[in-house]
């Protein structure tokens, strides 16, 4: 059973799957810094804990059924021709979700912004709602991949507890800058809505790289990160 320790391949296998982990936690930091960032200052930090607990626990729970899981992959119902399973729906619906929840923030940072007009909070108990249903639909592509990769569950909830670990240290340090930032919280939140259409695509069959769409975000905030070092020395 222990057998993977002795095993190169196995240590391979976990480095890769957390390495996957963080990068396909990158759109999870992000939504979760959208929904605490309304929070009461004293919750923040909390709530960042305990959102990221129980993704991490959800996706263990997903890892540990993944017979379950592959069942969400079998047609339910058939449109045009394509199968529509459960993992399509969920898919469609956390798409519909990003897309009318990047919306409204980004015209509530907009427009909210120079009204002076006070934003509704969520409830501690609503945003780590919000956390953990989306982090559902985030959870199902890394579940499905990390079977792929390794066929050793220890190995595979491993990679999930070190990369939540990792996203733990780096969430506030992220929700700080992006709130200190407000061109680079727009653009993370143009991310989420690139995002939400690629859930919906997928949600009908049509499959968009993964690499594409982070290396977009990447080059953007690249280029962001140039913009804000200029301004930066302009003004020392």
């Amino acid at each position: 059973m222990l057998s993977w320790i002795v095993d190169p391949n196995a240590w391979l296998a976990l480095g890769t799957l957390t390495l996957l982990e963080i990068v396909l936690g990158i759109d999870n930091i992000v939504f979760l810094t959208l929904v605490v960032s309304k929070l009461p200052e004293r919750q923040r930090g909390k709530a960042r804990q305990v959102g990221l607990l129980a993704a991490m626990c959800m996706r263990l729970v997903l890892l540990s059924l993944v017979a379950w899981v592959s069942h969400l992959l079998h047609p339910l119902f058939f449109i045009a021709g394509n199968g529509i399973s459960a993992r399509d729906l969920l898919m469609l619906l956390g798409g519909l979700f990003l897309l009318w929840k990047s919306t409204t923030e980004i015209y509530e940072t907009i427009e909210g912004a120079e009204e002076g007009e006070p934003r509704g909070a969520p409830s501690f108990f609503a945003a780590i709602i919000q956390i953990m249903l989306l982090d559902i639909v985030f959870s199902l592509d890394s579940v499905i991949t990390a079977v792929g990769l390794s066929p050793h569950l220890f190995i595979m909830m491993a990679a999930v507890v070190v990369a939540v670990l990792v996203m733990m240290l780096a969430a506030k340090s992220i929700g700080d800058f992006l709130e200190k930032h407000t061109s680079v919280k727009i653009l993370a939140l143009a991310f989420l809505l690139l995002v939400g259409f690629t859930l919906i695509l997928e949600g009908f069959h049509i499959e968009v790289p993964k690499g594409y769409i982070y290396f977009a975000m990447f080059f953007s905030i690249g280029v962001e990160m140039l913009n804000l070092l200029f301004k930066h020395r302009q003004q020392n």
